[in-house]
Formats: C-alpha cells, structure tokens, sequence
C-alpha cells in the first residue's frame, strides 16, 4: 500500500516525491496568493519572500531528481518528466501517484 508523500522519506525517490509535494504547494502559493498580493495589493514582498522560497526548493528537487536517477538506476525520461511537471500548476501533484510506485519498486528491489 502506498504511503503520503510526506510520511516516509528515507530512500531517494521517496525525498524527490517529499520535495516534490511541497514544491508545487509553493508554486501555488506563488501564483495564486502572492502574484495577486503584488498586483491587486501593491505588495510586490510577497512575491520576493514566496518566489525565493519556491526557487530554492525548485533547485533542491532538480537536485534530489539527479541524485535519486543515479542512486536508483533512473533514464533521462523519468527526470525529464519531474522537471516538466514542476514547472505546470498542479503537475508535480498529478505526477505524485507514479513517484510512490516508482519508491515502492525500488524498495522491493532492495529488499
């Protein structure tokens, strides 16, 4: 049975899924609650506080996603496809059912 993304994260891909969950909530945020403070409230900090947050983690899942392609045997294609994601609204959500099989395959190939 598969976990929440933010209940286990011990192994590579479950801490890509992790950092990918809260990823796209900061790209939500970013979009939908701080890019209308900055326009309809003339409040341009939340922008600059919620986009540097949101980068910082953009930057830790490409990361996260290079080493789980190297740690867990990954092709270009499955990164490929969490970089894509990441940068849609919602995608990295969408993408989150794939990622836990993806982490429970390669938690039974391990034991």
């Amino acid at each position: 049975m598969s976990s929440g993304p933010l209940q286990r994260f011990d192994t590579p891909i479950a801490r890509v899924r992790w950092v990918a969950f809260v990823e796209g909530m900061s790209y939500l945020l970013l979009l939908f609650i701080a890019m209308p403070l900055k326009y309809w409230a003339d409040m341009p900090m939340a922008v600059r506080i919620v986009g540097s947050l949101h980068g910082a983690l953009f930057v830790a899942l490409a990361l996260l996603t290079l080493l789980a392609m190297r740690a867990c045997r990954r092709g270009l294609g499955w990164g490929a496809r969490i970089g894509v994601a990441s940068l849609i609204p919602f995608g990295t959500f969408f993408i989150d059912r794939g990622l836990a099989e993806d982490d429970e395959a390669e938690r039974a190939r391990r034991a």
